[in-house]
């Protein structure tokens, strides 16, 4: 199978060609411009590639319910020109072929549920950091959506003590996104987050919000993984602080050998790396054409 692929970021784009067994053959980024010289680059990219399918990963908020006349939408995105932008439309004038869509971390976490840090488990959660924070949550065999998506990043989150930072989300302020992305780091510091050295108090800092989501995230929904990817996760002192931190939150009282003594294999990087949301667009193409990939 050719099955075409499109991680479809806010600062980036990333289009690539793969196979049903999660291979990525061939790919190419280019950076996110207007709608029209965006998907008019990815269009160009796939048109002679002979796909049987495409999957998208999209930055957010998007409309993801089938009965709605802007479904396939970008919706209400702060981000200049993409907001109410026909993206499945585009792509649907271009490929009379099967297309599937959701949100660029619901992508990654069904990428890691079928070949990455997830696989062989009913459930997990994607979390990446980077320009914003997004959560794709995969449950009971399933990627959730509900009522619009899961959009964590912007859940509220007690703030840190030592921390007088008033946020940066346009629409809450000072939510997960707002203290913890990387232009909140880069905001509080003066500087970007890879020019900090790592016994810096920043990451003391951004553990301690990025863990207040994870805690409230595994006594809600109860994940068997979380996954941390993303440009600020690339900071390898992030992991140990934030399992410290969980653990502390919630002190033994999730009685689970996996928080207890092995919370090291529990929260984790991407299996798949860098290519967790390509790999997950890979994988809605993939299901659009075939349907379900995994049992539940």
């Amino acid at each position: 199978m050719r099955i075409g692929a499109i991680e479809a970021g806010g600062t980036k784009f990333v289009c690539g060609i793969g196979n049903e067994h999660g291979v990525i053959e061939d790919s190419i980024s280019f950076p996110t411009e207007s709608p029209e010289i965006t998907l008019g680059k990815a269009i160009a990219y796939l048109k002679d590639k002979r796909v049987e399918a495409i999957g998208v990963g999209s930055f957010g908020p998007i409309d993801l319910r089938q009965d709605s006349p802007t479904y396939g939408y970008v919706t209400t995105t702060p981000k200049p020109g993409w907001s109410r932008f026909d993206f499945l439309g585009a792509l649907r004038r271009e490929f009379p072929v099967p297309l599937g869509w959701d949100t660029d971390v619901n992508a990654a976490a069904l990428g890691e549920a079928a070949w990455g840090a997830a696989r062989g488990l009913n459930s997990c959660l994607y979390y990446t950091v980077g320009t914003g924070v997004g959560i794709g949550v995969y449950l009971e065999g399933r990627l959730v959506h509900g009522l619009v998506h899961p959009e964590g990043g912007h859940v509220p989150v007690r703030r840190h003590p030592d921390d007088d930072f008033a946020g940066r989300c346009p629409y809450h302020g000072d939510c997960l996104e707002g203290m913890a992305a990387g232009p909140a780091i880069e905001a509080r510091w003066k500087a970007k987050g890879h020019e900090l050295p790592g016994n810096h108090p920043a990451w003391e800092i951004e553990a301690f919000y990025l863990a207040q989501s994870i805690t409230g995230a595994v006594l809600l929904v109860s994940p068997e993984k979380v996954i941390l990817g993303g440009g600020v996760m690339q900071q390898p002192q992030l992991f140990p602080l934030i399992r410290e931190a969980v653990r502390r939150n919630l002190n033994g009282y999730i009685n689970a050998g996996e928080i207890l003594e092995r919370m090291e294999e529990y929260i984790v990087p991407p299996g798949l790396g860098q290519h967790a949301g390509l790999c997950g667009a890979l994988a809605l193409g993939l299901k659009a054409l075939t349907g379900p990939l995994l049992s539940s």
